[in-house]
């Protein structure tokens, strides 16, 4: 089982940045990828970020994002970090942290946060 836990939901001016934390903790062999989903209302939850974090690499990026938006990891604290970067009204989502084990390209065990809700507005 691995739970987590996320931080840094807030209210975000237009053109500002903003940077999400996801720590997890539990059994961390459960897992070897990290990442934010994001949904906005009325759209399904759709992948912004993720990574590998048994060795960094494997760095995905949604189209939307890319340019604009840093996923990070941090080995010690078992933690992911989303910088967002020149935030835009699209990016107004309720942000969910994501762990997974993969077997080939699909995960076959999934964790889910609670979400952090990012509003973009002026």
């Amino acid at each position: 089982q691995v739970w987590l836990t996320e931080s840094g939901g807030a209210l975000v001016q237009p053109g500002g940045s903003h940077t999400l934390s996801c720590e997890a903790s539990g059994n961390m062999n459960a897992i070897d990828t990290m990442g934010w989903y994001r949904q906005r209302a009325g759209e399904e939850r759709e992948l912004v970020a993720s990574i590998r974090i048994t060795d960094g690499f494997m760095i995905k990026y949604a189209d939307s994002v890319k340019g604009r938006f840093t996923i990070s990891k941090d080995d010690a604290k078992n933690a992911v970090y989303l910088l967002m970067n020149n935030l835009k009204p699209e990016d107004t989502a309720a942000y969910v942290c994501n762990a997974a084990f993969y077997l080939g390209p699909r995960p076959i065990r999934e964790y889910w946060g609670r979400g952090t809700q990012v509003t973009v507005s002026s």
